[in-house]
This record gives C-alpha cells, sequence and structure tokens, in this order.
C-alpha cells in the first residue's frame, strides 16, 4: 500500500477530513490533498511523525511501502527474517525521504544495496546449487 492510501485510509478511519488533518498536523489541505492524490511524499521527516501521531500509527508504517518483500522475508525466514525486512525497508525510505543525501550519494546506496544483493544471490547459489547443476552443459557443434 502505498503512503498516499494508507494517508487516507487511516484519516478516513479517524473520521477526520483532509482539511481537519491538516491543520492538526500544520499542513494544508493542498498538501494533504497531494500526498492522498497524487502520489507525493513529505520532504522532511518530522512530517512523517506529525501524520503518524495526528493517525495514530507508527511512523514506520506510513515510511514502509513495500508489504510484499516484508511478507516474502517473513514466508522465507520467519518472523526474525519480516522483522529485518521491515526494519531495511523503514531505513531506507526514511533515509531517502529525510533530504539528506544529494541525488548521487541516494545513487550510490541504491547501487550497494543492489551489489549487495546480487553478491548474496550468487553465494547461495553456489553454497546451496548442487555441484552436477553448477556447471552449463557444454554443445558440441
Amino acid at each position: 500500500m502505498k503512503f498516499g492510501e494508507k494517508v487516507r485510509l487511516l484519516r478516513n478511519e479517524k473520521k477526520l477530513s483532509q482539511t481537519e488533518l491538516g491543520k492538526m498536523c500544520g499542513l494544508s489541505l493542498r498538501t494533504i490533498r497531494n500526498y492522498e492524490v497524487d502520489g507525493r511524499y513529505p520532504k522532511q521527516r518530522e512530517v512523517y511523525a506529525k501524520l503518524a501521531t495526528a493517525l495514530g500509527c507508527e511512523i514506520n508504517f506510513l515510511l514502509s511501502e513495500d508489504e510484499e518483500f516484508v511478507l516474502q522475508a517473513q514466508q522465507s525466514y520467519g518472523y526474525k527474517g519480516a522483522k529485518d525486512a521491515e526494519e531495511l525497508v523503514a531505513d531506507v525510505s526514511a533515509l531517502f525521504a529525510g533530504g539528506e543525501l544529494s541525488e548521487n550519494d541516494k545513487d550510490a546506496v541504491m547501487r550497494a544495496l543492489q551489489d549487495a544483493y546480487w553478491m548474496a544471490k550468487e553465494r547461495n547459489k553456489e553454497k546451496y546449487t548442487p555441484k552436477k547443476y553448477r556447471n552449463p552443459i557444454e554443445v558440441e557443434e
């Protein structure tokens, strides 16, 4: 579920209008509408905290969007895997949303995460693939 969908869902559960939520958080109606309708995100981490307080949820709920990743981790690795995945998604989301990193630094973080993923995948392939399946069969010409 996307950030804006979560804001709308929680706001409706609390029976708040967009205007009321905006006033509670010190935001304009237009800003709340941009989050819910246009798919925009807060630029400052403090806004996430204000929204979480007003909506009665954890800040990490608003920060994380990749529940599918978390669910897959839970199915594959149990509770610990889900918790680790949830924390990773929340931390990376917060890092990117906070505006503290330059665009070049954000790109470097993404490249490092992708490199770590592919290296782990290769290690696991070597570790868990039976030897008879590791080398492709050579085709005779």
